[in-house]
């Protein structure tokens, strides 16, 4: 790990980056393999483990950037700071917008109408439908705070702010009944308040953002865990000791987070307490493992095609995003007068026939995965790093 960029760091965000496009997108949502769906409400599943692992990373990936100017504070730093998190918000927006607008215009293909005015009606400037959280604007957030926290705070308290960030939830969420699924929930009635029922995503019929204001307040402890993560990685510069720390770590936070479970559940949708511990310790234990098999043991065979998604991990998800919207609201009409979309062509015509319903979905997300992967080779092959 002495090259500039930290290999097995790189290798984990590619593996989260590839694991966040196959679970968006499988053949068909009604033909998914269990590990590959989120729990319901309290628990957890290997899909569960996909974004709080990206949000881990991007504490680790912070610690290490700003250590290099000795995290000083500055009028531009803050500038920097601020702009990035802006715009990286305005892309999930953008993202937002642009599946709104393809889902309508798909809506309207029968309709007597030109293409301009079903471009409008479909929700171009319905700005009352679109919803505004999402992936994106919570990392945008996380981002800013997280990086305000580690530039401003003394580093020797962030651990006690960790712990009085997930304590101070937690207590809020029990407090006010808030762990069921319901409209008395204290999420879903803030996030109802400030972002109103129509830009709000609904589950099981109930106004409940998973990415909403509230549930992003122990997200800044998550981030937080990846920067002592980071802190630790930095401070030895032998991989046995950096694979130690980081077991210990891992150790530690993962039998916490599971006894924790037993006052606030495991709850990715509520970002619970319980979840931020299970899952950071679980992402520190994974980052240590990849450290030992590419850094001290060698094994670099396999990672190029993980580091080719983890160079360019917005970029990435950006297209992913664009193009997943783009083949499952463009279509045909076939000789028996049916409309399909390249998507539904593809899985139900193709993949599903050769390899049933279930297994053919799972194959479609790994071509989807490919594809992304043969977008992303070029910039890799030539060493071009999009930042935001």
């Amino acid at each position: 790990m002495q090259n500039k960029r930290l290999l097995s760091l790189d290798i984990l965000r590619g593996i989260t980056i590839a694991g966040m496009i196959m679970v968006n997108n499988p053949g068909s949502w009604g033909s998914i393999y269990a590990p590959l769906k989120h729990a319901a409400w309290n628990g957890l599943t290997p899909t569960d483990l996909v974004f709080p692992f990206f949000m881990f990373i991007m504490g680790v990936s912070m610690y290490i950037s700003y250590s290099k100017f000795g995290f000083k504070f500055s009028g531009s730093t803050f500038t920097k700071l601020l702009r990035r998190s802006l715009v990286l918000f305005a892309i999930g927006l953008f993202l937002n917008w642009f599946g709104l607008t393809c889902r309508g215009m798909s809506a309207l293909r029968d309709a007597d109408m030109n293409w301009f005015l079903r471009l409008w009606d479909a929700g171009f400037l319905h700005l009352e439908k679109w919803r505004i959280m999402g992936v994106l604007q919570r990392l945008a957030l996380v981002s800013f705070g997280g990086s305000l926290v580690l530039l401003i705070f003394n580093q020797k308290l962030i651990p006690w702010l960790i712990g009085v960030i997930l304590i101070g939830y937690s207590a809020l969420m029990m407090t006010t009944n808030s762990l069921e699924l319901s409209v008395e929930n204290l999420a879903a009635r803030v996030d109802l308040a400030i972002l109103g029922d129509s830009h709000m995503y609904h589950i099981s019929g109930i106004a409940l953002d998973p990415e909403g204001w509230i549930s992003t307040i122990p997200c800044i402890a998550h981030v937080l865990i990846g920067v002592m993560a980071g802190a630790l990685i930095m401070g030895a510069k032998d991989n046995h000791l950096r694979i130690e720390r980081l077991g210990l770590l891992g150790a530690v936070i993962l039998m916490l987070g599971f006894l924790w479970d037993y006052a606030m559940p495991i709850n990715k949708t509520l970002w619970s307490s319980s979840y931020v511990l299970v899952t950071c310790g679980l992402a520190s234990l994974l980052l240590a493992v990849l450290i030992w098999l590419i850094d001290v043991k060698g094994y670099k065979a396999w990672t190029r095609f993980f580091e080719t998604f983890g160079v360019n991990p917005m970029a990435i998800f950006v297209f992913a995003g664009l193009f997943a919207n783009l083949i499952s609201n463009i279509g045909f009409t076939t000789a028996a007068g049916k409309w399909v979309s390249l998507k539904g062509y593809l899985y139900a015509d193709v993949l599903s026939p050769m390899f049933g319903d279930t297994l053919g979905s799972l194959v479609f997300a790994l071509m989807f995965i490919c594809f992304c992967w043969l977008m992303a080779l070029p910039l890799y092959l030539k060493k071009i790093y999009i930042k935001i």
